[in-house]
């Protein structure tokens, strides 16, 4: 009996190829449209897109720990974040970094596709020279020895308002990151590529000099 989620499942490739407007649009019709994660985490590198399926961590702030301690805990997330994944932090923290070169380097090392965190990250200028996919909320030089260890691994975490749980799935570029239930992900993934489908059709048609009420009236987006 599988017990742990499939990561490489190529939802995260096809999703990738699409865009943050054109999930929303898709989760509002089927009623979720409040699947957005706060707009203040925002990409690294807001030329690349990220999705895939998730893995989920917690942890807090914690300054009765030495450094050794937290360092081997924080090594120890690393270790457990599965290749394939996308992996999402809750620190429950908005003093620290929660993301730093030599995690991204390992990140990459195992095939993570990416990562966000509602928190901090540092030493960006390498992370963005791994090229590992990173959203955070704010920069930081400060790390997590003897400040910050982690709590929980696979465990549903909240961002925003939105309850994220492993196996969901993160869809993610410059405007914004949503994320996706498990249980729909490949009702949402077909409509959102259909939806670029007909939008396609709709821009031939501008470009052709249809009236956009007439485009609009034919196709039913804009």
């Amino acid at each position: 009996m599988q017990t742990e989620p499939i990561y490489d499942d190529g939802y995260g490739d096809r999703l990738e190829k699409c865009y943050s407007g054109a999930v929303y649009d898709v989760l509002r019709s089927m009623g979720l449209p409040d699947q957005i994660l706060p707009r203040t985490i925002r990409p690294l590198d807001p030329t690349r897109a990220l999705a895939g399926r998730i893995f989920t961590v917690s942890g807090h702030a914690d300054f009765t720990v030495d450094g050794h301690t937290t360092l081997l805990e924080w090594t120890k997330m690393l270790s457990r974040a599965p290749g394939g994944s996308v992996v999402l932090c809750q620190p429950n923290d908005d003093t620290l970094a929660h993301m730093g070169e030599l995690s991204a380097e390992t990140f990459v090392h195992k095939g993570v596709r990416g990562y966000l965190c509602d928190g901090g990250c540092r030493d960006t200028v390498r992370i963005l020279e791994t090229g590992l996919r990173v959203w955070f909320r704010y920069h930081t030089p400060r790390d997590v020895v003897g400040r910050w260890v982690p709590d929980g691994f696979g465990a549903p975490i909240v961002m925003g308002g939105v309850c994220i749980r492993t196996g969901d799935y993160l869809m993610a570029d410059r405007d914004g990151a949503l994320i996706i239930p498990a249980e729909i992900i490949n009702e949402v993934t077909v409509k959102v590529e259909e939806v670029l489908r007909t939008e396609n059709k709709v821009r031939t048609a501008i470009l052709q000099g249809v009236d956009p009420v007439d485009a609009y009236l034919k196709h039913r987006k804009f």
